[in-house]
């Protein structure tokens, strides 16, 4: 089997973690080669650069520009040095949070011109497009609860107002409208039920005949 590019997208708390874990888990199960990655980071470069872009305070001084930049450098970085190796290995990739991230979050909620963040994503990706891409989809409010509940503190993306999500959770549900490569799950349910669904979609698209 040649490999597979799989993508966990969504605002912070939805889950996509957990159920990119399960995922994981259970393909590894049935004899898969899998590996799991994240963005920013992925790479000793991209987790430095995560480093830079979230652990801090939201008053820590970034432009725009500079944000959009540091993440388009640390995915680039991952492509060249991760991901593309694995997938023309064969190997199934997961990874939490991909370009689409930056479409919304720069894009849409930071408001960069569509065209300046489709450029920079294409530049930085080299081609590389999942195959598919997980959403699960919860509310601004439930998203904010569950970050309330956090035993860490918040990082920097996490410390913005509900205005900010708002504008995220619009875009990512716009992105799964427009194209078939998402798969949008009620985040809402539990974990098990979650990951049986995420299961069954992962096997027909990609095991069954």
């Amino acid at each position: 089997m040649s490999g597979i590019f799989v993508t966990f997208e969504g605002i912070e708390a939805c889950g996509k973690s957990t159920q990119l874990n399960m995922l994981a888990n259970w393909l590894r199960g049935s004899g898969q080669d899998v590996i799991v990655t994240r963005e920013p980071g992925g790479t000793n470069l991209g987790e430095n650069i995560r480093n830079l872009l979230l652990n801090g305070s939201k008053d820590d001084i970034f432009s725009i520009r500079a944000e959009i930049l540091l993440f388009e450098a640390s995915r680039a970085q991952h492509v060249d040095e991760k991901i593309l190796p694995a997938i023309k290995s064969g190997k199934i990739v997961l990874c939490d949070r991909f370009f689409d991230s930056t479409v919304v979050y720069q894009g849409v909620a930071r408001a960069i011109d569509p065209k300046t963040v489709q450029f920079l994503n294409e530049f930085a990706i080299s081609g590389c497009i999942p195959h598919m891409t997980v959403l699960p989809n919860i509310s601004v409010a439930e998203s904010f609860r569950r970050i309330a509940r956090k035993d860490s503190s918040r990082d920097r993306i996490e410390q913005e107002d509900e205005s900010f999500f708002e504008k995220i959770r619009d875009g990512y549900l716009k992105l799964a409208k427009e194209s078939a490569r998402f798969f949008t799950v009620d985040g809402i349910d539990d974990a098990e039920t979650i990951h049986g669904k995420i299961r069954n979609e992962f096997t027909k698209r990609f095991f069954k005949s």
